[in-house]
């Protein structure tokens, strides 16, 4: 009999599942031994009805709600997740773990196979569904059968989704957040403009930057750029930069960054490079262009929610180009189709798909009123 060992860092816990119970993955590729990194807030309940999984977004990681270890910066949803906040760590055990493929503890490019050598661009490609029944693993070892809720934005919606999905009888109620049922073509267009910007570095080696002793950091920060854009609304980098010049009245006349649009990009990519694997970017980004529920069920998004008892709540924002709220309305009508209880709610919003990550008094309620009534749901105090 096989079991999972579970280690503690000052930063993360982190479950090693042994080289005995490897990871199946969609590919058929297996993947194994396998560490998930992750961290908790709040108690478990003697019950284990409380617990709420959040789901990270792209370039995302475990630290939603306490410090980034790299960085320094405070958790990315500190927000949303915490003590009295909308995901209330006083009622709610809450989990985020960092999904695999990724680069902050759990198993992706940038760790040692068994031989210990860097697995590099040997990793097998992985899928959204993969992170997911990775994940499932992680909430087998805390002794949780049903999650109150998932919860996550963007690629972590993907991944509420995939839970629903998936496991339809292990989550009680889902939140999929500015997020979309499949990737599109504009979006996996966006992605192959990162990755071929991060491949095109000749510090990239092929992947085996990491025994080559070099790091493909100009690329992979003109991939970073690029994502950025799409991720505000012109609206918002309008309000915000307009045509003004940073920190000189008139053009130099070169390419120097003369506009502060320009600095606050190139910041965007530096400070991206000191703590995220170029290598973890392209797989990650990958899983999502491969995301596409409906294809994966006959070509039919309601059948991949059929018979399900998951209470839904669909989020949206108004000036989201990249996940239009017309990806969420799909999402709704095949929960409608399949008899799911569901609601949507589409949040007036000037400030793009990032809309979920910053201060929106609107998304807070909302979160806050369908966590309070799926607790109350399942008896949860």
């Amino acid at each position: 009999m096989t079991r999972a060992t579970e280690a503690e860092n000052p930063h993360s816990l982190v479950l090693r599942l042994p080289a005995e119970s490897p990871l199946t993955l969609e590919s058929g590729a297996s993947l194994a031994p396998l560490q998930i990194a992750y961290q908790t807030y709040g108690t478990l309940n003697a019950e284990k009805s409380n617990a709420v999984l959040i789901c990270h977004a792209l370039t995302g990681d475990q630290h939603v709600a306490s410090d980034n270890p790299v960085t320094g910066k405070p958790g990315w949803w500190i927000s949303m997740v915490g003590p009295g906040k909308p995901v209330d760590t006083n009622r709610f055990f809450v989990i985020c773990s960092n999904v695999i493929g990724g680069c902050m503890g759990s198993t992706g490019p940038a760790s040692r196979k068994a031989d210990d050598t860097i697995w590099g661009t040997e990793f097998p490609v992985i899928t959204l569904a993969d992170m997911v029944r990775a994940q499932a693993r992680l909430i087998d070892h805390l002794g949780i059968e049903t999650l109150l809720a998932v919860v996550g934005g963007s690629m972590g919606g993907m991944q509420v989704l995939s839970w629903a999905s998936l496991f339809p009888s292990r989550v009680f109620s889902a939140m999929p957040i500015a997020t979309a049922a499949k990737h599109s073509a504009q979006n996996i267009a966006f992605h192959e403009v990162g990755r071929q910007a991060v491949m095109a570095d000749p510090e990239w080696q092929r992947g085996r930057y990491h025994a080559a002793g070099t790091k493909p950091v100009k690329g992979l920060s003109v991939a970073r750029m690029a994502a950025h854009i799409t991720y505000l609304s012109e609206g918002a980098l309008q309000r915000k930069f307009g045509r003004n010049l940073q920190n000189r009245d008139a053009p130099t006349f070169s390419f120097d960054a003369d506009f502060q649009v320009e600095s606050y990009l190139r910041h965007q990519g530096f400070t991206f490079v000191e703590r995220f694997d170029a290598n973890s970017y392209l797989y990650l980004t990958r899983a999502m262009d491969y995301f596409d529920l409906a294809a994966d069920h006959g070509g039919s998004l309601a059948r991949a929610f059929w018979g399900t008892k998951t209470r839904f709540c669909v989020v949206s924002f108004t000036s989201d180009w990249l996940f239009p709220t017309a990806d969420s309305r799909s999402i709704v009508k095949a929960l409608n189709a399949c008899g799911a209880p569901v609601s949507f709610v589409e949040i007036e919003s000037d400030k793009g798909h990032d809309a979920f990550l910053l201060e929106e008094p609107n998304l807070f309620a909302t979160t806050r009123g369908f966590l309070d009534a799926a607790a109350s749901a399942r008896g949860v105090t």
